[in-house]
Order: C-alpha cells, then structure tokens, then sequence
C-alpha cells in the first residue's frame, strides 16, 4: 500500500500504462503471426502487412513500449517482399564494394 499521494498516484499510472503496453505488445504478436501465415505467393498482401507491422514496431519503439534495436531486429527480419529501400540506405552490396 502506497504511503504518500504521489506513491498512490505512480501505482494507479503505472497499472494503466501496463495495461496499455500489453495491449500493444499483443497487437504486435497478433499481426505479426497474420504476416507470417499469408501464403508465398501473395506478394501485395505481404507487402501491405510487412509495411503495418514495420510502422507499428516503429510506433511502440517510439513510445518506449519496446526497445528501439528490438524494433529495428524485428524489422530486418520481415519478409521483404518488393519492399523498396528508404532513401539514403546503403545497401549490402553497395556497402561491401
């Protein structure tokens, strides 16, 4: 039990913040399982849900819900089906030459 206001008020945002991380991290499992289960050869569908996920990911990173590097690893690792680079990205090959 909280001692003072403020400690009473910290336990009340906190419960309300965790609530609202699960639900985002549930979210992020959610679309992230749908991408996955989209068959090979439907390339627009996967495009569409790689480019959801990856602006979601870039949302919870934003607000602290997840780590930035968690993120961006998530994000290396959606299929990348005719997604083009954003501008000023190097590309692997560009790089090793």
């Amino acid at each position: 039990m909280a001692n003072t206001k403020s400690a009473a008020k910290r336990v009340r945002q906190n419960a309300r913040n965790a609530s609202r991380n699960a639900s985002v991290l549930s979210t992020l499992r959610t679309r992230q399982k749908k991408l996955l289960a989209i068959p090979e050869g439907d390339k627009a569908t996967i495009r569409k849900a790689s480019m959801a996920l990856s602006s979601l990911l870039d949302k919870a990173a934003k607000r602290g819900i997840i780590h930035r590097n968690l993120a961006n690893r998530k994000k290396s690792r959606l299929p990348s089906v005719g997604i083009p680079p954003r501008e000023g990205a190097v590309s692997s090959t560009a790089a090793a030459t």
